[in-house]
């Protein structure tokens, strides 16, 4: 409900200032300048605008959770600390630095410090059994941390697509109207050829600006969250068998 919230509002912020942005300030320009001209593209130019605002703005809401789901220090460290709490029989305090490191990774390794807590206190000894419980309760938490880090990637391709198509809709309608001025009887209007090619080549150049940075910018947090989730599989198996092996030399 809350990320519609948010996408709800940022359609409804970007479009108002895009919006005023075209016909407030760059349709009051003088006619030689470039927002002129880029006003002469037509309405569709600040759809393209409202497309590249939301872009950025998921850009960042994006940088900035990937940056949070990292956590307070490196992964590697936190690992490791982790690690050496747990061999020496300190699992409340290997909870206690995941809840100070807040970070994906941490709630992942959490769930599993958690589960084995519940293992130890119901006497379960079977090694096999509480491996794969313990598995089990990572993999859990795991998905449960995939939503938050692909937010919002849909989005972010769907405007790609969107951008792309809306650039090429206005440059459909620029040529319609170029043809159009051409079509007119004796001489041709060269007002009106004018307007249609540059309504054309403005909204050719949005859809595809916009585009671009969209397919950049998914496949970048893609590629991230990518060896996001590695890391985070691997630090999950090996606390599994830190904890494994710590099991066993207490029953030894």
């Amino acid at each position: 409900m809350k990320q519609n919230a948010f996408t709800a509002v940022l359609i409804i912020v970007a479009a108002s200032v895009s919006f005023s942005f075209y016909f407030f300030y760059m349709g009051n320009q003088p006619k030689d300048s470039i927002w002129h001209a880029m006003y002469e593209g037509g309405p569709l130019v600040a759809v393209l605008i409202t497309l590249i605002i939301m872009v950025f703005a998921y850009i960042i809401e994006r940088t900035i959770a990937l940056g949070k789901a990292s956590g307070k220090s490196t992964m590697t460290d936190f690992v490791k600390s982790v690690k050496e709490e747990i061999e020496t029989g300190r699992i409340d305090s290997a909870i206690e630095k995941c809840d100070q490191h807040q970070s994906s990774l941490a709630a992942v390794i959490r769930a599993g410090l958690e589960k084995h807590k519940e293992l130890v206190a119901k006497n379960v000894t079977d090694p096999d059994k509480k491996t794969a419980s313990l598995q089990k309760a990572m993999e859990e938490a795991t998905q449960m941390e995939m939503p938050l880090l692909e937010r919002n990637l849909v989005a972010i391709s769907t405007i790609a697509s969107i951008s792309t198509m809306v650039g090429l809709l206005g440059t459909t309608i620029g040529m319609i109207r170029s043809f159009s001025a051409l079509a007119t009887g004796g001489a041709p209007d060269a007002v009106g050829l004018s307007r249609g090619i540059s309504e054309a080549l403005y909204n050719t150049a949005g859809g595809i600006f916009g585009g671009i940075i969209a397919i950049v910018a998914y496949n970048y947090f893609t590629t991230r969250i990518d060896g996001f989730t590695h890391m985070i599989d691997e630090a999950a198996f090996y606390i599994v068998q830190t904890l494994a092996t710590r099991s066993e030399k207490v029953n030894a």
